[in-house]
């Protein structure tokens, strides 16, 4: 069923079983809209051909059903994400740094950091230090500068990516998160924000991606 071409065909899935040696990280799973079947089909596909195992948007429940086939599938209920890891070849240089707005931004600056995690970065978490009580992150002003690149998570306006891009001199990725009132509409308030920033240096992704900021700044970590 491998290929040489660099992926294996199941027929409902090409798995991408070259990525892990293209781009430094095996291929990951969305798990919404695949059947449990599907899940465990691909995964166990990357785990023959000796790939790291990461499963985004992963449901307790199917997590459960994945553990009876998988050893060793570990789970973070939070962030919603399976992993299972061979020995990592990384070598853990420098900080990735995770901001939280809002204790209601935590599953995704949750799915940021176990991300990073897996992938071999050295990791902090600094949550609920949003731009409405502006001091609780200036009080940690020397935390946000051992950093290396930093993940803001940000719901409602968004604003904090903006001031946090403001007192450091490296990367910052912003992440919009969905939650806020009626008029932040399920985020693009906060992405719009983000988007616009007046302070150079940021890069933006899309609503709730917590994911696709941690393996950004993985990359850039690396």
């Amino acid at each position: 069923m491998s290929s040489k071409s660099g992926f294996c065909d199941l027929g409902f899935a090409k798995v991408d079983i070259g990525r892990q040696k293209r781009r430094g990280f095996a291929e990951a799973i969305y798990c919404p809209g695949k059947t449990r079947e599907h899940i465990k089909s691909i995964s166990l596909q990357l785990v023959k051909n000796k790939q790291d195992l990461l499963l985004t948007r992963l449901d307790k429940k199917t997590f459960g059903y994945l553990k009876k086939q998988i050893s060793g599938l570990r789970y973070n209920s939070l962030a919603k994400i399976g992993f299972l890891l061979k020995k990592s070849g990384f070598k853990k240089k420098g900080l990735v740094l995770v901001i939280s707005a809002g204790t209601a931004d935590l599953p995704i600056a949750e799915e940021a950091a176990v991300t990073l995690k897996v992938m071999g970065n050295k990791v902090e978490c600094l949550y609920d230090v949003g731009v409405a009580g502006v001091h609780r992150i200036i009080n940690h002003i020397r935390l946000l500068k051992k950093a290396r690149v930093i993940i803001v998570v940000a719901g409602m306006e968004g604003a904090l990516a903006s001031l946090v891009s403001g007192l450091v001199s490296v990367p910052v990725i912003a992440v919009p998160t969905s939650c806020g009132y009626g008029a932040s509409f399920q985020g693009l308030s906060a992405l719009l924000t983000m988007l616009n920033s007046c302070s150079p240096g940021i890069a933006t992704v899309n609503i709730d991606n917590g994911f696709g900021a941690g393996y950004l700044a993985s990359l850039v970590n690396h």
